[in-house]
């Protein structure tokens, strides 16, 4: 028995009597019900064991339907890699019971639906705005909400909390302050607002927004081609993870096999892209807390992954190098052996990173039994990625779920146990470890073949036929103007990013764009944790936990 006709029989005995409709496309399994079956269905498959994560909650809009829009919830299970996505249709004033009661990571989730498509969640304890500035009107993923219409903001708002009905005030004076987005730790994107008793912090609350770019309006207006540049600037510090989670979304909805070099090349692509980003954070969250010596030394390696990205297509931060198909081109000669040179340098690299951190008492008293977490309530939020496996949870998509050859490569899943600042960051440096033996073990052994599949309605033909004979000019005439077309249909697909699992909810109605693009940044469900995280805590401690979350805004605000 499938795991639909699993998941049928199981509802039918549930909830005798009531109406489901079932369904499976591209893979992925649907059920579809009313909104007042939606909390008893997930509270039933959490409780029973059958998903323990609540990936995400999505929204859309069929203005066409006389229940205009669509509110999605993707379930994961961690024991055996098994997905299930409930669907269910409202109209315009229809509210749908808030998921929150059953999962708190469904808070951020359900007012970013309420920002973008104005559907209300009913008991949800802070239904107002995320993305978009109180002074913003109307909702921006509506389909009759212009792509080119612009609100700014011209005030701000004075610090505010979300309303807590077991919040008792302690009677003593509190000093109030806003930390970023001016602070150096904020980057000019998050607004941390807390209340102060003495150095700890009484009462917190944050703000995003500040980064909004409107990724997942512009995909809707973009060919699917067009739409890969957007994903280099989501997570700009692993640009080629975006691309390929994008890639792999739209490739399988198409139906179609990359060829084995373009799996290698990616594979390459994403763990170096892994070990930058981890650089990154590692290096940003020790410069966060006085320590500027790692910082330079870590960006060192990040300016060599660039150069590798820049010997492979021109470009070093923002490299749009994946295509749909496959690879933009082959690698240059030689570049297999550079990758492998810079292996071992920053092996040496990351020995003497350890040399520098891992055992000064200073770096080990500012992150030690900071911001841990149990792995309880980091499932609970919907962590995915290093802060997941430095509470003691070893997921991870290339070994549950894994993609292109992944599970055939050797490589460990570094877990942590506490899931505490020092836990995240000593996570991360393994994994780097781990990241570079991945990219020796593909480098050494590059499959045969082409670097992309040779289908002319999905892939653009090389220059030397675009401008050497009329077929091939032709076919390049044909797919920019129409574009390609995958069938009509919907799909989440996912990977492992350096964050947690990026992925992608995709509808097609087989035109040449994408009718809905929904992106699941990992630092999202993360980041929405962090006023628990720090309320109770030092003031000191606010940015070291920060830093260990390390939130990316192109990802987190889109």
């Amino acid at each position: 028995m499938n795991q639909l006709e699993n998941l049928r029989k199981d509802l039918e005995e549930k909830f005798a009597g009531e109406k489901f409709e079932f369904e499976s496309q591209n893979g992925g399994n649907i059920i579809s019900l009313s909104p007042a079956q939606v909390v008893p269905v997930l509270k039933h498959f959490k409780d029973s064991g059958r998903f323990d994560f609540l990936m995400q909650v999505a929204g859309s809009d069929f203005p066409e339907r006389e229940k205009r829009f669509e509110v999605t919830y993707e379930l994961f299970s961690s024991k055996n890699a098994k997905r299930v996505r409930l669907k269910t249709r409202v109209a315009e004033n229809e509210q749908i019971p808030t998921a929150t009661q059953v999962w708190r990571g469904a808070d951020w989730f359900e007012r970013e639906i309420y920002d973008m498509f104005g559907v209300r969640f009913d008991g949800h304890h802070n239904m107002r705005r995320i993305l978009t500035h109180h002074q913003f009107k109307g909702h921006p993923l509506r389909k009759d909400y212009p792509a080119d219409l612009q609100q700014h903001c011209t005030e701000t708002l004075p610090l505010h909390f979300d309303e807590d009905p077991n919040y008792q005030d302690s009677g003593r004076d509190l000093v109030p302050l806003n930390i970023g987005p001016s602070h150096p730790a904020t980057h000019g994107t998050l607004r941390i607002m807390v209340k102060l008793d003495g150095e700890k912090v009484h009462r917190a609350n944050v703000e995003i927004g500040f980064l909004h770019r409107c990724f997942e309006k512009m995909a809707e207006t973009h060919p699917y081609n067009q739409v890969i540049p957007y994903t280099d600037r989501l997570n700009y510090c692993s640009a080629p993870i975006n691309n390929v989670a994008y890639c792999k979304t739209v490739e399988k909805m198409l139906g179609v096999e990359i060829p084995p070099k373009a799996k290698a090349i990616r594979i390459i692509l994403m763990e170096l892209s892994r070990i930058i980003d981890h650089c990154v954070c590692i290096a940003a969250n020790a410069v966060d807390l006085g320590a500027l010596t790692g910082f330079f030394h870590l960006f060192q390696y990040r300016e060599k992954v660039y150069t590798l990205f820049e010997k492979l297509c021109g470009a070093r931060l923002t490299v749009s190098m994946t295509r749909v198909g496959g690879m933009a081109n082959n690698p240059p000669e030689g570049w297999y052996n550079d990758v492998l040179a810079f292996c071992k340098e920053m092996r040496q690299g990351v020995d003497e990173l350890d040399k520098l951190l891992t055992g000064n008492k200073i770096w080990i008293q500012r992150t030690r039994g900071v911001g841990s977490i149990s792995a309880e309530e980091a499932i609970e939020w919907g962590y995915t990625g290093p802060c997941l496996r430095a509470a003691g949870v070893a997921l991870d998509l290339r070994k549950t779920d894994p993609y292109y050859g992944y599970e055939s490569l050797d490589f460990d899943v570094p877990v942590g146990t506490s899931g505490d600042v020092f836990d995240r960051y000593l996570v991360r440096v393994a994994e780097m470890r781990e990241s570079l033996k991945i990219i020796e073990q593909v480098a050494k052994n590059i499959p045969p073949g082409d670097y992309t599949i040779r289908d002319k309605g999905i892939v653009l033909p090389e220059k030397k036929d675009v401008y050497g004979n009329i077929e091939g000019l032709m076919n390049h005439f044909m797919l920019v103007i129409k574009g390609l077309r995958p069938p009509a249909g919907e799909i989440y697909d996912a990977v492992e990013a350096a964050n947690g699992e990026l992925g992608f909810y995709l509808i097609s109605d087989n035109s040449g764009r994408p009718y809905r693009l929904k992106v699941r940044p990992p630092c999202f469900a993360i980041y929405q944790s962090f006023p628990k995280q720090i309320t109770g805590g030092l003031v000191a401690d606010v940015i070291a936990i920060l830093g260990s979350m390390n939130l990316i805004a192109g990802e987190l605000d889109r």
